[in-house]
């Protein structure tokens, strides 16, 4: 494998602005990609009413699932994951979560986790891709940091309850899981390659296939998501 990153602001297609050079296109690999692994916004966007397709960002880092062999995203370092959960049964108000400096308006205490989305990709720090949010009508919900804050430590969220009804309600973060502090163990921790080009694929598709670059020269800050050099590699790969 030889990829190596640059920063000039040289590009070759519409579709892949982050490929510097067609160098390589012929070494790409066929490989069948694991679409269970890929996120809303982080990995794909949602097609329309006239072309329903979802499609797949190109340049995505990619890492090979080992026990299934299909390939999925790139994890060489968690993701950060915090619980928001609501206590006390409320039956109105609100409550706001403060990231790094900057707070939500007023969310209702029986949001859905789709809400909960929705206001903190408001704020000017958290863009759309860098959270995903699942979770019950009135939580618990789960928050999922990606996109900018792909595999980092992120500062814990904080909560503030004007919440109603209930027995004293009230609203609590908690890290589940730390960004950054360790690895994945099913494959996808090593860095098999970047997607070549735009994918598309059927909603309720669980796999598709796809074409896997492996050589070539790009430019690490158009790609997609954020990607640091990879550090668990026992083959070659070249940073300029």
């Amino acid at each position: 494998m030889d990829i190596q990153p640059t920063t000039t602001s040289e590009t070759v297609t519409a579709d892949r602005p982050w490929l510097l050079s067609l160098h390589g296109s012929e070494t790409n690999k066929t490989i069948t990609l694991d679409l269970t692994k890929f996120s809303e916004d982080v990995h794909w966007v949602e097609g329309t009413a006239y072309q329903p397709m979802r499609r797949l960002k190109s340049g995505l880092p990619l890492g090979k699932i080992t026990a299934s062999g299909l390939y999925a995203p790139y994890a060489a370092a968690t993701n950060e994951v915090q619980t928001v959960t609501v206590t006390g049964s409320p039956t109105g108000g609100t409550f706001t979560l403060t990231f790094s400096g900057q707070t939500t308006a007023g969310i209702a205490y029986n949001a859905t986790a789709a809400t909960v989305r929705t206001a903190l990709e408001a704020l000017s720090n958290i863009a759309p891709g860098d959270v995903t949010v699942t979770g019950s009508a009135g939580g618990p919900y789960t928050v999922t940091f990606g996109g900018a804050y792909l595999g980092d430590d992120v500062a814990q969220m904080t909560a503030t309850s004007s919440l109603t009804g209930g027995t004293s309600p009230a609203v609590s973060v908690a890290t589940t899981t730390g960004g950054g502090s360790a690895s994945a163990s099913d494959g996808t921790q090593v860095f098999a390659g970047l997607l070549f080009t735009e994918t598309a694929f059927n909603p309720g598709s669980t796999k598709c296939g796809a074409a896997l670059m492996v050589h070539g020269d790009v430019s690490m800050a158009k790609l997609p998501l954020p990607f640091e050099r990879p550090t668990n590699r026992t083959d070659s790969i070249n940073f300029s």
